[in-house]
């Protein structure tokens, strides 16, 4: 008997595996394909010669820990502790599931908002808890009288990702004043923020949970050092909260992974010394619009993209297709892999929108558009 009945292959590994057959250019998994900074490469070749290949403390490697602590003050200006408010994590996943599994109880609710992240149920479900789920509006933003509407005395935690998978929209102040109202109204609920694109906003400011000093006692944030520097086979994030959320869920996290790659940790401490992470934002503003650019002269609508690095396209105009036999035939006849955002609704909510990820060089981004553009 299996604890997770209706988990099947996911339509990631269906779609990259289906461009590895038919050599597609692989738009579809959210993984860049240009080359890591020469100076983070530097450092860990580096590093490889120094003793930093044991264990480090569970909740991450000491200098990190206050790398951490530094660059969220200079980011948002909020000061924490590096010591008892900061857990370096094998990646956003496990920082997310390990949360979860630390927080939420049999019996709980956890309200997730849809379209989402396929990882956000899962540990609910092996948690014995319920995932609610609430779909946004029509344009990506938060529906607040449903959600309102699905919180109760059982609702243990809201998952809120901002900016947005798959849609790439991000939160408003109005969105975090509802969203304050609500943490006041139900003052045992829990707000889990991923907040792992953090870095990769556009025209307007990224607002996050660090900014909100309201929640700062009911709320986590999740961050990803993969994301934010390319590196997402590094496994390497990290979870930000009061000191009372992050000691319980540092006692579960001991027993999943106990510490964190070391090497790791110690070239992006170093790292971090020489980094400038907002100049993420125009070279990923860059990407988004040559992305657009070069696919001005296929038949798609491109809806808004605030933030992250994706792109939700609709193909309503000129298909009625449900939107995984569309992305499959975009592959097999066009050699354009991309993920229809059904897949990131609980019910199959079919909007006829797919999604593209634009992390890619120009040369990629080019072929596709030249193959895309005999739609």
């Amino acid at each position: 008997m299996s604890k997770l009945p209706h988990t099947a292959t996911s339509i990631f590994t269906v779609m990259t595996q289906m461009a590895n057959q038919h050599q597609a250019v692989n738009l579809s998994q959210g993984f860049p394909n240009f080359p890591v900074d020469a100076r983070l490469l530097e450092i860990i070749a580096r590093k490889t010669a120094e003793n930093v290949h044991q264990y480090q403390p569970s909740s991450g490697y000491p200098p990190l820990l206050q790398k951490i602590a530094r660059l969220i003050f200079d980011s948002y200006q909020r000061k924490v502790n590096p010591d008892t408010e900061i857990l370096v994590t094998a990646g956003a996943t496990q920082g997310i599931f390990t949360a979860i599994q630390a927080l939420v109880y049999p019996g709980d609710e956890v309200v997730i908002l849809d379209p989402c992240y396929d990882s956000y149920e899962t540990p609910i479900v092996l948690s014995g808890a319920k995932a609610i789920h609430v779909s946004l509006l029509p344009d990506f933003t938060p529906d607040w009288e449903a959600i309102a509407n699905a919180v109760h005395s059982k609702t243990r935690m809201i998952i809120i990702n901002n900016p947005h998978n798959p849609s790439g929209r991000i939160w408003t102040e109005t969105d975090f004043v509802a969203l304050e109202d609500l943490t006041a109204r139900f003052p045992n609920l829990i707000v889990l923020s991923d907040e792992v694109y953090e870095y990769i906003t556009f025209e307007q400011p990224h607002v996050s949970i660090h900014h909100r000093e309201k929640l700062h006692d009911r709320s986590l944030s999740v961050s990803s050092f993969g994301k934010s520097f390319h590196i997402t086979g590094w496994k390497i994030g990290y979870l930000v909260g009061p000191e009372s959320l992050i000691k319980e869920i540092k006692k579960v996290h001991q027993f999943l992974v106990f510490s964190v790659n070391s090497l790791a940790q110690a070239a992006i401490s170093d790292y971090l010394d020489l980094v400038d992470v907002t100049a993420l934002r125009p070279f990923y503003q860059n990407k988004r619009d040559t992305f657009r650019k070069l696919m001005a002269n296929t038949p798609f609508e491109w809806l808004p993209c605030e933030g992250s690095y994706f792109q939700v396209a609709s193909y309503a105009g000129f298909s009625s297709e449900s939107d995984v036999d569309f992305t499959k035939r975009l592959v097999t006849d066009y050699g354009v892999a991309a993920i229809p955002v059904s897949a990131f609704y609980a019910d199959g909510k079919d909007l006829s929108h797919i999604r593209f990820c634009f992390a890619k060089d120009e040369q990629t981004l080019a072929k596709a558009a030249e193959r895309l553009a005999q739609l």
